[in-house]
């Protein structure tokens, strides 16, 4: 964060770890006489500050010699200018004084730092977008940066792909499968299959999803990767779009950094994403009785419930609007005063509707989506026919816990006849001492099978000549009696789920979630920005028809302010604009490394080979009128991602609503459906325009004069002339508050205060 907050969150450098004494250390090649070795020496701050350390673009031949005869390197928090063989150690690279997310912007050093710490942070907000593309400028630290995220499936050794499809990849590993690692496991290690994470939601509501990479029978090396993640295209970090900008002023709609965006980028999905929204209720046992979930719901139209189960609960692939029912509950109202005679009158004709209300979830206001999963947790319930469930299913998890460890017992004399296959045993005892096999006897499967209890038997003492056998024996036990345990901890668990149902806060009876998917297109509002800290807002979506369009009719498909470069110093988004279009008419993706980057020089000889003009500027011409523009226009490839300040979670409406209970004006914010804050400016604003009348209505009626707002309602509703406003409730707080404070104050109207000092 910025602000008065700054250094609240702290990330570690590139290469940089924490030591044993918890002091952060980052690694150095050593110097020699003027060489390079490769020999890496971890240093905390304190430490190297004692030596003479050279940067790590030191000019260096073949052999690691350092070939200027002066070099920059830096001594007691100094910079200085030393000769090779002074110089004591080396940066091993250029991005090891930033983050990773700094070192993810190319160009970093021709940005300012305020700039650059912007676009370090904003990396982090960026929506993950349904097509991700990964950047064609990068910093070569794209591919890192997903690998390490753990979002992507990852090959573990070689090996080839047998199956594949939305929800799962199947492959089958080149181990050998009489291999001591093989032969000891009691898992697959030849096969393995990889589960996809479909649409998770995240903390943020946005959406998990992976997508597989491979074929049936294609072939993978170790370390390949099977299956991309979210924001990640081929194993590369994709936080955004490369979008053609231009950087031009356009009938003023880019004022103040607003961005001119073409429907195009809309049609084809390029900003869209996938937003998980989850909503739950609760069912409590109250002291009026225990709520329930059901879509018998007193006073609803069967129209609203033709969607909802038996249970009250919406099902999946419904459409939802706002105000729908999610899931259907009622509670008691608890009528204190019901005569013997309606009792006797509801248990004859079962009329409900009268003791209990409408407490359904309804979809809040502004919600459009899909219901893509709903969950239902519930308590243990103590009747008959929970009990005689809940025994069925503990016999069925014995079942299963029974013939789980058949199999693996069989497993075990699979893997001792592989081992031993009629080599002749020095005796075998089991964990009491006691002779099972006797010395002598050629181990076969029909020995093993004869042994009562095969598991007891002891594999530390030798059972045959051979020690290499001998410690393949103990490392399959070992693994064998793993895996029982493994499998008793899965019966335990299943049998405590069985017991005791659901874990639920106290008072809570049962737990119903749903969640609804909403795809969100790139609209106005929304906040869009670079990697250089160049933020803005989408001012308007425009026809590509009327955009500004490159001499070869190619529309332009993002209009930027050529203002928000100069003051903000960040210009590496201009390399970046004119090296994108290059490596899109060439065909070809670019890694910029930090402070060790492209010079412009550079980027202009490969704008060159693109037959591109070498500042990046081009003729641009008017979609509206087909004129060219005045000046020429720099163009090119920016990476623009879309950030998680979506207009749609922020825009807010009220009319009537909830309104507190002291003060009784109306609520702040949307989370509370809120009205909007007239405050103390805005009232001198009013006055200033001597506004009277807007400014009454806006302190009593459309605030806190209780009676005058609801007669006002009624008045609108009934289409009769507005009454006249009351006095607000914040008056009648501070006559209570001088009450409080013993002070006698009354409330009198006109003429009464002369009455009342005549009457003295």
């Amino acid at each position: 964060p910025e602000g008065p907050n700054i250094g609240l969150i702290s990330s570690l450098a590139v290469h940089a770890r924490v030591n044993d004494f918890g002091f952060i250390e980052t690694p150095y090649f050593k110097v020699v006489d003027g060489v390079v070795t490769d020999e890496i020496v971890y240093l905390s701050a304190a430490q190297e500050d004692e030596y003479k350390i050279a940067q790590a673009n030191t000019p260096v031949d073949a052999r690691g010699r350092i070939t200027a005869e002066r070099v920059r390197a830096r001594y007691h928090g100094d910079f200085i200018l030393e000769s090779p063989s002074k110089v004591q150690f080396m940066d091993v690279a250029t991005n090891q004084i930033v983050s990773p997310a700094a070192a993810l912007i190319p160009f970093l050093e021709h940005d300012d730092a305020n700039r650059a710490l912007m676009g370090a942070n904003m990396q982090r907000q960026a929506v993950p977008l349904i097509k991700a593309e990964a950047p064609v400028v990068g910093t070569g630290l794209e591919k890192k940066v997903a690998v390490d995220s753990r979002t992507l499936i990852i090959a573990e050794h070689d090996g080839i792909v047998k199956y594949v499809d939305g929800e799962r990849i199947v492959v089958k590993y080149d181990i050998n499968e009489k291999s001591d690692e093989a032969i000891a496991s009691f898992n697959d290690l030849s096969t393995a299959e990889y589960r996809l994470r479909k649409f998770f939601r995240t903390n943020q509501d946005t959406t998990v999803n992976q997508k597989p990479l491979v074929k049936v029978g294609q072939r993978f090396k170790k370390g390949d990767i099977l299956a991309d993640g979210c924001s990640t295209e081929n194993g590369e970090l994709a936080l955004g779009r490369n979008v053609l900008v231009a950087f031009m002023p356009w009938h003023g709609y880019n004022f103040e950094d607003a961005v001119i965006v073409s429907e195009k980028l809309v049609a084809e999905d390029a900003f869209t994403s996938v937003h998980i929204q989850a909503l739950e209720t609760s069912v409590r046992d109250t002291k009026r009785g225990e709520e329930e979930l059901t879509r018998d719901i007193p006073n609803v139209s069967e129209d609203m419930t033709k969607d909802l189960d038996e249970n009250g609960i919406i099902r999946v692939g419904a459409e939802v609007v706002e105000n729908d029912i999610l899931v259907g509950k009622i509670t008691p109202k608890g009528e204190t005063d019901v005569t013997p005679e309606e009792k006797l009158l509801r248990a004859i004709f079962g009329d409900k509707a009268g003791d209990v209300k409408d407490a359904s979830l309804k979809a809040p206001p502004g919600m459009r989506g899909v219901v893509i999963d709903t969950k239902l947790f519930s308590r243990k319930k103590k009747d008959a026919e929970s009990k005689k469930q809940e025994k069925k299913q503990l016999e069925e998890i014995e079942k299963w816990l029974k013939a789980a460890k058949e199999e693996v017992q069989a497993k075990l004399i699979d893997k001792l006849e592989q081992v031993f296959d009629g080599e002749t045993s020095v005796g075998i005892r089991d964990k009491d001492g006691s002779v099972v096999i006797r010395s002598g006897t050629m181990l076969r499967r029909e020995v093993f099978e004869k042994v009562p209890n095969i598991e007891r038997l002891d594999p530390s003492e030798d059972w045959v000549e051979n020690p290499r056998k001998n410690k393949l024996v103990e490392q399959i036990y070992h693994n064998y009696t793993l895996r029982i345990q493994d499998l008793e901890e899965e019966a335990r668990r299943e049998r405590n789920k069985a017991i005791t149902g659901d874990e639920l806060p106290p008072g809570i009876v049962q737990l119903a979630k749903v969640y609804i998917a909403s795809k969100r297109k790139l609209q106005v509002g929304d906040k869009m920005a670079g990697r250089h800290g160049n933020k803005g807002v989408v001012s308007i979506v425009v026809p590509p028809e009327d955009m500004p369009f490159l001499p070869d009719g190619t529309p332009v498909e993002m209009v930027l302010n050529p203002l928000g470069v100069p003051s903000r110093m960040n210009i590496g988004q201009l390399y970046e604009t004119a090296l994108g279009w290059a490596a899109k008419k060439l065909g070809v993706k670019y890694a910029s490394p930090i402070f060790d980057g492209a010079s412009w020089e550079e980027v202009q000889a490969e704008l060159r080979a693109a037959g591109l003009d070498e500042n990046s500027k081009t003729v641009l011409y008017d979609g509206k009128t087909g004129e060219p523009f005045t000046n020429q226009v720099t163009v090119g490839y920016m990476y623009m991602m879309k950030l998680d300040h979506l207009v749609e979670d922020k825009i807010h409406a009220r009319s009537t609503g909830q309104y507190s209970l002291i003060t009784q004006q109306p609520l702040g914010g949307k989370a509370q459906f809120g009205g909007q804050r007239f405050g103390e400016m805005e009232v001198w604003a009013l006055e200033a325009y001597g506004a009277a009348h807007v400014l009454q209505e806006m302190l009593t009626v459309k605030s806190d004069d209780v009676p005058g707002r609801s007669k006002l309602f009624e008045s609108l509703v009934k289409g009769e002339n507005t009454p006249e406003p009351g006095i607000p409730e914040a008056f009648s707080v501070l006559v209570r508050e001088l009450q409080g404070l013993g002070l006698e104050v009354k409330v009198m109207h006109d003429g009464e205060l002369d009455r009342s000092s005549e009457k003295k």
